[in-house]
């Protein structure tokens, strides 16, 4: 198809006034450069006058055809680009497939975020649960009202314990004796400081009252002697410069 055979039906529509948008510009630019395109817009718009003068009249538009293919048939052809796909056609469905992506795309971000939600609600959930246990623990511990039991086995005497409390410092010490079975006449128990270095140190001698308790408060002893353990003997009433064996109690410090 050569140039004029495209802007045939151009013209009829161009002479009409109803080609409109880029093929009415390219007729347009078209008919600067052609005469023989001009002299046929010229002759079709006579034709469109005859027409809205009679309706019976002959049909312009084909008969327009063949006249414009006989003036130019021995003009030299031109290459016409071919029309320009309107891309914008393409525009909506361009726009809804976009759409769609980015309604997946928020749609999986908010399940996402949504579970990450509930995960730190139940992990919140948890860690207030654990910190009511834990106050709990600490009101049971420190409340001055609770009772204290210790448990021992049953049907068996109480055994005999001693609590040591010392500073080295201020060479302080306290003991407190409790269910010490009763020692032979003429006999005691003695308390000893275990140094971390050197002998053991005599730290006082007592003997347990009827219930089996007994203390010793603020024995003499040298000043800042680290003490390792402590341990009790049997001695005479009057005490030893040395342990006698066997010990019958002994303790480390905690």
């Amino acid at each position: 198809m050569n140039g004029h055979e495209q802007f045939a039906d151009d013209l009829a529509l161009y002479a009409l006034g109803t080609l409109e948008g880029e093929e009415r510009l390219g007729l347009e630019k078209h008919l600067a450069e052609c005469p023989a395109c001009r002299r046929e817009l010229e002759a079709l718009r006579g034709d469109m006058s005859l027409m809205a003068l009679s309706a019976g009249g002959p049909r312009p538009p084909a008969r327009s055809r063949q006249r414009l293919m006989e003036a130019v048939a021995q003009e030299p052809r031109q290459a016409v680009a071919p029309a320009r796909r309107r891309w914008w056609i393409l525009l909506p469905s361009l726009t809804a497939a976009a759409l769609a992506v980015v309604a997946v795309f928020f749609w999986q971000e908010n399940s996402t975020l949504q579970q990450r939600i509930a995960d730190l609600q139940k992990e919140s959930s948890e860690q207030r649960a654990e910190l009511e246990r834990a106050r709990e623990i600490v009101a049971t511990l420190t409340t001055t009202d609770a009772m204290r039991v210790t448990l021992v086995a049953a049907k068996t005497p109480p055994q005999p314990q001693g609590k040591v409390m010392y500073v080295k410092d201020r060479a302080s010490l306290i003991f407190i004796a409790s269910n010490m079975p009763a020692v032979p006449p003429q006999k005691a128990y003695e308390l000893w400081l275990i140094p971390v270095q050197g002998t053991p140190v005599p730290a006082g001698t007592f003997k347990p009252d009827a219930h089996g308790s007994a203390t010793v408060i603020h024995p003499p002893l040298p000043n800042n002697v680290e003490a390792k353990a402590f341990a009790i003997t049997v001695e005479p009433e009057a005490g030893s410069a040395t342990p006698t064996m066997p010990i019958v109690m002994l303790g480390a410090g905690e």
